[in-house]
């Protein structure tokens, strides 16, 4: 039970939960009362519009019980039943309320600065109306927004037959360990151990193991992918878009050079560095060859403290507490209040993810394996826990979600502050290169997998402007090729390592993998100026983690002392992951 999150914090029953989905269904009138009426005047828009937030803080309460169930196993049949009535209430609310943002675009230019004007308490709510405003080219017939919101269900599909595909109907055969034994296989066990494991000839046979199935789904992922990309294109040229890239880089208020930048800047850049150490692996482990499943292994295989996830609990409190006790605070009741599912059980969704519900606090999905990266990974949900719990307290539901451009920054920024912390308290040159590999692992990851996804993405997006099917020999083919320029002729990329785009669920996700390059490029630059400046640099954190979605993300950067309007901070952040693997060679 203590492995797991108490969902008895968002309802205390099922059957609760059942009666706040009727309820809400039935309370959908409290705002559709409005339709027809927003050229009324002042008052109406502000009572419609705090009647809308009232409405979906309630669907978002239901939506997320469901979907957390659902997270924690895949498999169960009532979990999955009950998650298609959340999606169904929502697409039901999301139509019902399609008429606010139609009546909002189609008043007269400048009626919302006079409302404004008029109605003082619409100050609130005047970011989110210009951002809805500046879409205004894009918007379609209110009978067709009507007809798309109610299709919601139906236009997410493919994400939930991947994950369906992925979590509930792929098994995979035993693989062999060095000694011989035969290990279980699972999506959670290679992703979360097997792929960093010391033990090179599991590491690879488990590598063999997991990619001979997926190959066997590389079809349907591949259709399924391609409908959803399809989808989103057909979207874009129905609403007037230059391109499907300004269509999902809009609701970022990200311009499109920002977007190139970070792609092109690291690809180009962090090349030869991680080229370095993927040549420093393969000289001290005395690989016979670096191939693809031997980029995560251990630098030094028989120095990994295990930690239990208790310990991870006590080690993060420690090093986060420079961030004060609001935020303290917060992250005590994570570990406290069972915020956290750690369990490690089949059907349960591979990686991790935070999930924060307006009027109930954040939860979080990890599968625990003993590790520092494990530690790593949790104090980087916390991180987003401590971020939206700060940003719900402080702005209304409205403004508390920030851009997705920003989103990665604050769960990147626990994770170097955890590598400060463990190499502040050690003097010890092991420890020293070992925090340094873990610290290596967060570039990695976001630096190197995410954003080669995201190049994956552009690549795609281009395609697909082209009317070029999307297939699952056009999906290998593009990242070989990615991962061959990348890591150049030193990695082996096999067939296997060219199935990788179907490990991850972040393609559905519009164009999210870059930005975890753009928020740890932000969190390496602010992490610096808390090293240099200290507590000055601390409260400006504080200050953009309070502001939610109230200001954009260059906005938010700035307040933090960081723009990312300009490639500085992109080279600067490439140049530090170079002076970490120098420092890891000199050690070794």
């Amino acid at each position: 039970m203590e492995t797991t999150w108490n969902l008895n914090d968002i309802f205390p029953t099922k059957e609760a939960w059942e009666n706040e989905m009727q309820a809400v269904e039935q309370d959908i009138a409290s705002v559709a009362k409005f339709e027809g009426k927003l050229g009324e005047g002042a008052d109406t828009l502000l009572a419609c519009l705090l009647a809308q937030e009232e409405l979906q803080g309630r669907v978002s309460r239901t939506s997320a019980y469901a979907h957390l169930l659902l997270s924690g196993d895949s498999i169960d049949p009532d979990n999955q039943i009950n998650a298609a009535k959340a999606r169904d209430l929502s697409s039901l609310v999301s139509t019902a309320l399609s008429f606010i943002k139609s009546e909002i675009i189609a008043l007269q230019d400048g009626m919302i600065e006079q409302y404004i004007k008029e109605q003082p308490a619409l100050r609130e709510f005047e970011r989110s109306l210009k951002l809805l405003l500046q879409t205004k080219p894009h918007r379609l017939t209110p009978e067709t927004e009507k007809v798309l919101a109610s299709l919601g269900e139906v236009l997410g599909a493919p994400y939930r037959i991947y994950e369906r595909s992925k979590l509930a109907d792929m098994t995979f055969p035993t693989a062999k360990d060095g000694q011989g034994q035969e290990v279980p296989v699972s999506f959670a066990l290679y992703e979360n151990k097997y792929v960093e494991s010391p033990d090179t000839v599991l590491r690879r046979n488990s590598f063999q193991v997991f990619s001979e199935t997926l190959h066997k789904y590389r079809n349907t992922f591949a259709e399924t992918y391609g409908t959803e990309v399809k989808r989103q294109v057909i979207e874009s040229r129905l609403r007037g878009y230059d391109s499907v890239t300004d269509m999902l880089l809009t609701p970022q208020q990200v311009t499109k050079e920002m977007y190139n930048n970070v792609l092109d800047i690291l690809q180009q850049e962090l090349a030869p560095h991680m080229r370095k150490y993927a040549a420093l692996k393969k000289r001290v482990l005395q690989l016979d060859e670096m191939t693809f499943a031997d980029l995560k292994a251990p630098l030094d295989p028989e120095f990994s403290p295990a930690i239990s996830f208790q310990e991870a609990g006590e080690l993060i409190k420690e090093a986060l507490s420079i961030l004060g006790p609001e935020y303290g605070e917060i992250v005590s009741a994570a570990f406290r209040d069972r915020w956290v599912d750690y369990a490690d059980n089949a059907g349960k969704r591979t990686g991790a993810f935070c999930s924060s519900i307006p009027g109930v606090h954040s939860y979080i999905l990890i599968s625990w394996a003993d590790n520092m990266r494990g530690a790593f990974t949790m104090a980087h949900e916390v991180g987003h826990a401590g971020h939206l719990m700060l940003a719900g307290k402080y702005q209304r539901i409205t403004n508390y979600r920030p851009s997705l451009y920003f989103i990665e920054a604050p769960s990147t920024m626990n994770e170097l502050l955890l590598a400060d912390h463990l190499l502040a308290r050690s003097d010890d040159p092991r420890m020293r290169r070992w925090v340094i590999s873990q610290l290596l692992g967060t570039y990695y990851h976001n630096f190197v997998t995410h954003l080669l996804e995201g190049e994956l993405q552009r690549r795609v997006y281009d395609l697909a402007s082209q009317n070029v099917p999307i297939t699952a020999v056009k999906l290998c083919e593009l990242k070989g090729d990615i991962l061959a320029s990348f890591w150049g002729e030193d990695v082996v990329i096999d067939d296997h390592a060219k199935l990788t785009w179907m490990r991850q669920p972040h393609y559905y996700m519009s164009l999210y993998p870059y930005t975890y390059a753009a928020g740890l490029t932000a969190s390496t630059a602010v992490a610096k100026l808390i090293r240099e400046e200290g507590q000055p640099a601390v409260d400006r954190w504080l200050e953009v983690l309070k502001a939610g979605g109230s200001m954009s993300p260059l906005d938010l950067m700035k307040l933090a002392g960081v723009d990312m309007s300009k490639p500085e901070p992109i080279r600067n952040a490439a140049a530090y992951v170079g002076s970490l693997i120098d420092e890891l060679e000199r050690l070794f």
